[in-house]
């Protein structure tokens, strides 16, 4: 079941889900008989493999008493190969493999020090003492750059060598070329963990995939393509896409679970007569029930990731919260109970969702407070509800459990691999429903209508192709000049890259990921970086370098939880990026510089609904005013108040927060500044001018706002209460945003306003780049 058992074994960048490791294991993939691998006839692949396993664990054994032997000084390289790995490879069956000429592998004129070669592909084997992903001066094919780093590279820039195999006797590796990817990209094998704890159940996974017979070329003419772990790769993309179409099922049905199980639950009639008298809407209830559904998701992947708990926690009270209160045990039973009336696991869950969100965390279970999703905000309709263990656990099967057509078999999902990818194509899946709640039938549902939140706001997920390619002809020429610079890091830590329709933000993170290797790649001196240097790099180019606008607030909140997955950290809260990640309609704002030119006269046209004699007087009154507006004692135009982007820039490229009472003090600091007299001014005189193209021309309405109105503004003058508060309502409704206030750190883009009246001005994608270099 989706590799759970695994414990010798890990995936590093996605390369197969480790639901495919299992299906490997009871051989349910093609070119799995005998004669695929070359086997006698009869004899299953599970039969080689333990034959070779109990001739294996007695090499092993005697290996690691001599290795124990050697001297300090001694990487034991000589005797890692020849009384080790050259022997598991033979039993593998490799044969003989030949060492590699002096000068290694030639690729575009650079020479990578390969010590092995096998037909076609590279197998690098080192001593026990030679770490994988660092450095080692003084021994060949470790020197210059990690090992790692090195075989990457090489399969990188190769069209002939498409897998390797990477070992120091303790750990190996099979890559595969990652250049449609960021960062390595693996299988690892924990050897010692393997054969020291007699897991014969990960040596067979071992067996079946790293086999000389899963790459031996099969078709000439393909070459390395053509290779059986090819084969199972595609078929694993294959059944990851359908896996995803599911899991949009799945979340679609959790959601109407958990609507149904707390909106009909007998102890919950405050939550059904909020609804009934309005003071409670649907739509509120829908996006409630979206966090808590992602609150389980994020749970969910920080917790099969290794990043949820304190590392510093006892190993008592990891293991506490292991087996009573962690989401992978209510997975389990989610799995092989139905569940009962009672509502402990809603509370038991709620315990550790609060303690996530709390400064003081819950130290009992090895929880610090990490915040960001996990934060008390008006989304939590829910908190003091009761919800059933059978709804509870039936919306926790719906997520967790995907069942394959046709064959009706059951897997778990690969919540350990879930990225911004993933979570953005449920998100805009979402996006086609609208809620219902049938109070005869105590029934929530999520109907298809062509009301719905996409149709509305012309949200649409972009395709991960489409963001690589705009990543290569825009990002990348930006990143070439920052690292042709004298500090390349600071350069690139110093640019600013800008998604002004973020949605659930895989733009950002894909930004981020290229960025983040270039600055590991500088920190690191490998072309390579390990996985961990990138995630940390990763920390820095999040809280400096992205910026996002979404019209949705759901949306913008899903981009953050995306940047929060990249940049989870043990130990540490999630960061704080209220100051770069916000709600608003990018396309409907102004600029000092048009401000300072006056209300248009194009503000009057006549729209849906006015009054053509009031409209054609404001017109001519306006262009008057305006007329006037150069005379001695006018007032400056707004500009960006450099006092607020110093602060703001204070809040953005500080160092990292320690603790979630330091991120609780930014945005206390971030509220400070919104709450500013003068900043609220810099936004009041922005959205008056913004208002004046759609306000409401009627006789009656409240006077309108004409270039005097917003001149006043400037001066600091009071308005009349009713029109104070249309400009609030139409900002409210329209989401103006302005960038010299919203963002004064960061360069904005054209800013256009556009004339239509209504949410869809924000609908296409755009993006933008900015920098100093």
């Amino acid at each position: 079941m989706a590799g759970e058992s695994f414990v010798g074994v890990r995936v590093q960048g996605g390369l197969i889900p480790a639901e495919l490791l299992s299906r490997i294991s009871v051989g349910a993939l093609p070119g799995q008989s005998s004669a695929d691998y070359h086997l006698a006839p009869g004899e299953s692949v599970r039969e080689a493999a333990n034959r070779a396993w109990a001739y294996l664990t007695g090499v092993w054994a005697t290996y690691r008493q001599a290795a124990e032997r050697l001297p300090e000084s001694d990487r034991g390289t000589s005797l890692t190969r020849e009384r080790w790995l050259l022997i598991l490879l033979r039993e593998l069956g490799f044969g003989r493999v030949s060492t590699t000429p002096a000068g290694g592998l030639q690729v575009e004129g650079k020479s990578a020090r390969i010590s092995h070669l096998w037909e076609q592909v590279p197998i690098h084997l080192l001593g026990h003492r030679v770490e994988l992903d660092r450095r080692t001066q003084g021994v060949a094919g470790a020197a210059s750059q990690s090992p790692q780093s090195m075989v990457q590279e090489l399969l990188n820039r190769s069209d002939e060598h498409l897998w390797a195999v990477l070992s120091n006797g303790v750990t190996l590796r099979l890559l595969r070329d990652s250049t449609s990817l960021v960062g390595s990209s693996y299988v690892e094998f924990d050897l010692e963990a393997i054969f020291d704890g007699d897991l014969f159940a990960d040596f067979l996974v071992l067996f079946s995939v790293c086999h000389e017979s899963r790459l031996a070329i099969r078709d000439p003419q393909k070459g390395a393509a053509s290779c059986w772990l090819e084969a199972w790769r595609g078929e694993s993309l294959e059944s990851g896409t359908r896996a995803l179409d599911q899991l949009r099922d799945g979340v679609r049905e959790a959601i109407t679970t958990l609507g149904t199980g707390f909106l009909a639950h007998h102890a919950n009639g405050a939550l059904r007569d909020s609804l009934t008298d309005g003071t409670l809407r649907i739509e509120d209830v829908n996006h409630a029930l979206l966090r808590v559904v992602y609150r389980l998701l994020f749970t969910f992947v920080a917790e099969d990731r290794g990043l949820l708990l304190d590392p510093d926690a006892a190993p008592s009270t990891r293991q506490r919260y292991v087996e009573f209160f962690s989401t992978a045990r209510l997975r389990r039973i989610a799995r092989r109970r139905r569940g009962t009336r009672h509502t402990d696991q809603w509370r038991a869950l709620n315990l550790v969702w609060d303690g996530l969100g709390s400064v003081d965390g819950r130290p009992e279970l090895g929880l610090i407070g990490i915040g960001g999703l996990y934060d008390a905000g008006p989304l939590d309709v829910f908190r003091n509800a009761e919800l059933s263990n059978e709804a509870l656990l039936r919306a926790v099967r719906q997520l967790s459990l995907i069942e394959e057509a046709g064959s009706r078999v059951r897997r778990v999902v690969d919540y350990r691999n879930l990225g911004a990818e993933e979570l953005g194509s449920i998100y805009e899946t979402l996006l086609e429903y609208v809620p219902s709640w049938d109070a005869g039938r105590r029934k929530f549902e999520l109907l298809n209508s062509a009301g719905n939140d996409r149709k509305s706001t012309g949200s649409y997920y972009t395709p991960t192709s489409l963001i690589e390619c705009l990543l290569d002809s825009a990002l990348d020429p930006v990143l070439d000049r920052a690292e042709r610079q004298p500090d390349p890091e600071s350069a690139l830590l110093s640019l600013t890259v800008c998604d002004p329709a973020c949605g659930s933000g895989h733009f950002l993170v894909a930004a981020a990921r290229r960025i983040a290797k270039r600055v590991a790649t500088i920190r690191t001196g490998d072309p390579e970086p390990p996985p961990e240097r990138i995630r940390e790099a990763l920390s820095d180019v999040v809280g400096r370098c992205i910026y996002g606008v979404d019209i949705n607030p759901l949306a913008a909140e899903l981009a953050k939880v995306s940047l929060w997955l990249e940049t989870l950290d043990p130990g540490r809260p999630l960061a704080f990026l209220d100051a770069q990640i916000k709600v608003g309609n990018s396309l409907m704002g102004t600029t000092p510089g048009l401000i300072s030119g006056g209300v248009p006269d194009d503000a009057f046209a006549v729209l849906e609904g006015d009054d053509k004699k009031v409209t054609a007087a404001l017109k001519k009154q306006n262009k008057a005013e305006r007329a006037g507006q150069d005379e001695l004692f006018a007032a400056p135009a707004p500009t960006v108040d450099p006092t607020l982007a110093q602060d703001l820039a204070s809040l953005i490229t500080g160092i990292g927060a320690a603790s979630l009472a330091d991120v609780h003090a930014r945005q206390q600091k971030l509220h400070a500044l919104e709450s500013d007299p003068a900043v609220q001014r810099l936004r009041l005189v922005a959205d008056a001018w913004c208002a004046s193209f759609v306000w409401p021309k009627l006789p009656g309405a409240p006077k309108a706002i004409t270039d005097s109105t917003v001149r006043s503004i400037e001066r600091g003058e009071s308005l009349p209460a009713d029109t104070a508060d249309t400009i609030q309502a139409l900002a409210t409704e329209y989401r103006f945003f302005h960038w010299h206030v919203e963002f004064p750190t960061c360069s904005a883009p054209a800013a256009r306003t556009r004339r239509s009246a209504g949410p869809e001005a924000s609908t296409s994608f755009s993006a933008t780049l900015h920098g100093s270099v």
